[in-house]
């Protein structure tokens, strides 16, 4: 749906919806959307006090880092946009130059993986959780600059092993994907006194 054209209150009024329903829409996301430069965006931001995009995510993700229980918050990579413990979560992650490999400037592997397995943890519901396996599949390239957004799904419980999906994409297109089985521990099992 075009939005060219629109008077200055129609296209605000329409950003603050657009905002309301997926607050992980940078300006520039938003400038093709509505077709307007993104200069035009993010007057319009400032002139309706509508935050930038990161402050946006901060305010979602700090809600969620209170749930977390099996990782320390500062050990997740990208921001917890969304948890339900043992249920699902999302993490979104900006990426930048020192992320890529300097000749090619794609996003290294090890970003992509650290992103999926810390939100794999995240979403369990134990004290301790730890990778026991993952089987993981890089589809397409990543530069920087570009957005990811993980999404996991525990699909399985089997005694202290949780199976967890997840996907990761860049504007609708999945990038990556890995299943893990995520082993939970009891406190008085990670004692380690001898």
């Amino acid at each position: 749906m075009s939005k060219r054209g629109l008077s200055k209150k129609t296209r605000q009024m329409l950003l603050i919806k657009t905002i309301a329903e997926d607050p992980f829409l940078n300006d520039e996301e938003l400038a093709e959307k509505f077709n307007v430069s993104v200069q035009t965006i993010r007057l319009d931001r400032m002139e309706l006090k509508l935050p930038e995009l990161r402050e946006r995510i901060k305010a979602v993700a700090e809600d969620n880092y209170a749930k977390v229980r099996s990782i320390d918050v500062a050990e997740i990579v990208g921001e917890l946009v969304d948890l339900e413990l043992d249920k699902r979560g999302i993490s979104i992650l900006e990426t930048t130059n020192k992320m890529t490999f300097g000749k090619t400037k794609v996003i290294r592997g090890d970003i992509i993986f650290a992103q999926a397995n810390s939100l794999a943890i995240a979403t369990i519901d134990a004290k301790v959780a730890l990778t026991g396996v993952a089987n993981i599949k890089y589809k397409l390239p990543v530069y920087a600059g570009q957005k990811l957004v993980a999404k996991a799904e525990v699909t399985r419980v089997r005694g202290n092993k949780k199976f967890v999906f997840v996907r990761t994409y860049v504007k609708q297109k999945e990038v990556f994907r890995g299943k893990f089985i995520l082993v939970s521990l009891e406190a008085e099992d990670n004692n380690t006194d001898t």
